[in-house]
């Protein structure tokens, strides 16, 4: 395995990336949260289990702040693709993958939905959701009309929540996970912990089940 950290330039602006390379012809490309990085719970297994399953990944680094949520939805794509295109250019140009995931946290779900799921060379690309920001009408209907496979995860106490738009989005080939009484980080409750990290070990073993059908359609 070899992670290397690298850098390319667009718009004068030097984005940085990780990439962990297991020698894979398959890669998965993540994108955080604003404050939710990927040393955290949720993105960090979610990395784990794509290694275990032979697949490289790239983590896309940002600095977006909480006001980048002002903006409108347009702009807030715009500005996340933005430093996520270049990446993806410059990793697909660089290494011969064959095909790819994507996954994202928060408002790392923004580009996915408002934006990738609609290029084509994408079409076969499941897509992994956590804590996406569904009560956003853009996210909701892209999200709804697509057809990509994949799973979308998010707790019923998540400020994102909407019972209604999850009920909807069951309609899709999305897998859906709602963790009961579990906040923004898929926290459960204030301090219970056990309960968290079997919440925790749901989403991966339901992230585990969409990697496995990947690979036998692949």
């Amino acid at each position: 395995m070899n992670v290397s950290e690298e850098r390319v330039e667009a718009r004068g602006n030097k984005i940085s990336y990780t990439h962990i390379d297991v020698g894979s012809n398959v890669v998965c490309f993540m994108f955080s949260g604003i404050g939710y990085l990927y040393d955290k719970p949720l993105l960090y297994y979610a990395t784990m289990k794509m290694l275990e399953h032979g697949i490289d990944v790239v983590h896309v680094h940002y600095h977006f702040k909480s006001e980048l949520l002002k903006k409108s939805f347009a702009k807030k794509c715009q500005d996340m693709m933005n430093v996520i295109q270049p990446v993806l250019d410059a990793v697909l140009a660089d290494q011969a993958y064959v095909r790819c995931l994507f996954l994202g946290k928060s408002i790392g779900t923004i580009p996915i939905a408002g934006a990738l799921v609609n290029q084509e060379k994408f079409n076969d690309a499941p897509i992994i959701l956590l804590t996406p920001l569904i009560t956003y009408d853009e996210v909701f209907m892209n999200l709804l009309e697509c057809r990509h496979q994949g799973l979308l995860a998010i707790g019923d106490k998540d400020r994102f929540y909407d019972a209604d738009r999850v009920k909807q989005l069951k309609r899709t080939h999305l897998t859906i996970e709602v963790i009961h009484n579990a906040d923004h980080s898929l926290n459960v409750g204030t301090f219970d912990t056990a309960v968290s990290i079997t919440a925790l070990a749901r989403v991966m073993r339901s992230l585990d089940a969409v990697i496995q059908k990947f690979k036998l359609q692949g």
